[in-house]
């Protein structure tokens, strides 16, 4: 009997390493199952953390823009209260820019020096002479160009 026993232990104790690493690789495959299924959660809940994050942003622009409307409405409102300037001021200003549309394409034939300087020549009207002269630093202004001489 003893010999039948002895063959029994070798066999035993094989099939029992067997088991025990059979154990170890289902071990190994319960932790791997369980990282997987972690992943796939995380990533499950990832959309709804990105739509969160983004209606919170929404809302701040939202926020935001309605101040800009109010801050804008405000200035509106200001500029409505204020009184326009005199008429006899909106006048003056109104025949200004018509006179300097007027005088526009003489002077932009000198300016791009196809023609003489406006103020060349036999043009020069009585009021203008009585005028003191001035430097062009005196109001900011380039300097006017020397008159040009016939050759």
């Amino acid at each position: 009997m003893s010999h039948s026993g002895g063959s029994y232990l070798p066999a035993m104790s094989a099939s029992l390493r067997e088991e025990m690493e059979l154990i170890e690789k289902h071990e190994e495959i319960l932790g791997r199952r369980a990282e997987l299924l972690e992943r796939t959660e995380g990533r499950r809940e990832q959309p709804d953390v990105q739509r969160k994050r983004q209606g919170r942003e929404c809302e701040a622009a939202r926020r935001r823009n309605a101040s800009l409307l109010q801050d804008l409405q405000r200035i509106e409102d200001r500029l409505r209260g204020r009184q326009l300037p005199h008429p006899s001021l909106l006048a003056l200003e109104t025949r200004y820019w018509m006179s300097v549309e007027e005088s526009l394409p003489t002077w932009e034939h000198s300016l791009l020096g196809k023609g003489p300087h406006p103020t060349d020549g036999s043009r020069h009207s009585p009021h203008r002479t009585k005028q003191k002269p001035s430097t062009a630093k005196d109001h900011g202004l380039p300097p006017r160009p020397k008159p040009r001489t016939a050759r």
